[in-house]
């Protein structure tokens, strides 16, 4: 009978299939495997600048304070004749001398009262040379005998009324012409125009706004703060703020006065901040908030990029013998000048911790701090050496 026969392997050759099915399993891993495995036991590196040495800082706190920059020096020139707007020559932003012409109207009405005041004043004084002349002619008839005093009492009497009139006649002359000067109107000093009120056409009556114009060179803070901080502040303190518009840029300056009263209905108290040295915002009635210096103190600060924040909690990542740890902080006041926040628990002086972690760390991952390109660069000089 041709039947098949199976071969049944021996003992020897069943153990050499078990060794290349293992041999191939584990070559079937591939070097991928062995890449992922050498990533999650390798060291995290870290450059010098992704660490920060935690060390005590000046932490300065005080009132908060709000206002606007504004200029000293600042004129709302209205009108003070009543005429139509002949010429606006100057727009807004453009700078200006003093004693420019900013604005000029109608003088014609006025023109008219000032030459009929002239011809007013020249019968005037007409009138009182004559009747002084009069006068002195009644005297030397009378100290001859042959006037009456009477006479030389009307004869002084219609001179002083002559001269009241002269007086008066100039008087409006004056009048006039400050009124034909008062259809000009000039910048009081050098600056800038901030705000056009009026155009040409337009009927200007007395006490009408038609120009501003400020001296950007004398930009102070003008800042409200709370009545019941009013025992921190100080003459010459210390103030730094943010300006809307500047982004982060902090700028300084300090308390030059402080009001006596306070407002009845905001109960705010009204300081007056001086800019200090260095840049300096450019535009007048931009908004201000800042902080008094009125306290200072020396405390752990911890840039806000290095606090990880989860809902009310907050940790951070310190190196300690080569590993990371998580480590929860407790969180103080924040320095507004510098952005940083005063830790007063879970980290020490000395700590050194990550400047910007991300969210991939682990609690206990080793990490290696890179050496620098010039040290390294020296060690291979010496052994090539």
């Amino acid at each position: 009978m041709n039947k098949k026969q199976r071969t049944v392997p021996s003992g020897h050759g069943l153990a050499l299939l078990v060794l290349s099915a293992a041999l191939l399993s584990a070559c079937g891993k591939g070097p991928k495997a062995d890449v992922a495995e050498q990533r999650a036991t390798a060291p995290l590196l870290l450059a010098k600048e992704d660490v920060r040495d935690l060390g005590l800082s000046e932490q300065a706190s005080g009132p908060v304070i709000t206002g606007s920059i504004q200029p000293e020096r600042r004129a709302d020139l209205r009108a003070e004749v009543s005429a139509v707007v002949l010429q606006v020559l100057k727009e807004n932003g453009e700078s200006v001398r003093k004693g420019d012409l900013l604005v000029r109207l109608d003088d014609t009405a006025i023109r008219d009262s000032l030459t009929s005041a002239e011809e007013a004043a020249r019968a005037s004084a007409q009138s009182f040379e004559q009747a002084e002349r009069q006068l002195q002619r009644q005297k030397t008839l009378q100290s001859q005998g042959m006037t009456s005093m009477q006479g030389l009492e009307d004869a002084e009497m219609r001179r002083n009324n002559a001269q009241s009139d002269l007086v008066a006649a100039k008087a409006r002359v004056v009048t006039a012409r400050q009124q034909l000067q008062r259809t000009e109107v000039r910048a009081p000093f050098d600056g800038v125009v901030s705000d056009r009120k009026v155009s040409p056409g337009d009927t200007s009556q007395m006490g009408k706004e038609l120009v501003k114009v400020i001296d950007p060179r004398s930009l102070r803070f003008e800042g409200l703060v709370s009545a019941d901080k009013l025992a921190e502040l100080k003459v010459g303190q210390g103030v730094h703020f943010r300006v809307n518009g500047y982004g982060n840029t902090q700028f300084h300056g300090n308390i030059r006065r402080i009001d006596v009263a306070a407002n009845a209905t905001t109960r705010q108290v009204e300081v007056l901040v001086n800019l200090g040295e260095g840049e300096k915002p450019q535009a007048a009635g931009l908004y201000a908030e800042g902080n008094v210096e009125a306290r200072s103190s020396e405390a752990l600060m911890l840039e806000e990029a290095s606090i990880v924040r989860a809902g009310d909690q907050a940790h951070a990542w310190r190196i300690h013998d080569g590993k990371l740890s998580k480590v929860a902080l407790k969180l103080g006041e924040r320095d507004t000048r510098t952005g940083q926040v005063a830790v007063t628990a879970g980290l020490s002086k000395g700590d050194k911790v990550l400047r910007k972690p991300t969210s991939t760390l682990k609690d206990g991952q080793a990490v290696e701090l890179a050496k620098a390109p010039a040290a390294s660069a020296a060690s291979a000089a010496v052994a090539g050496g």
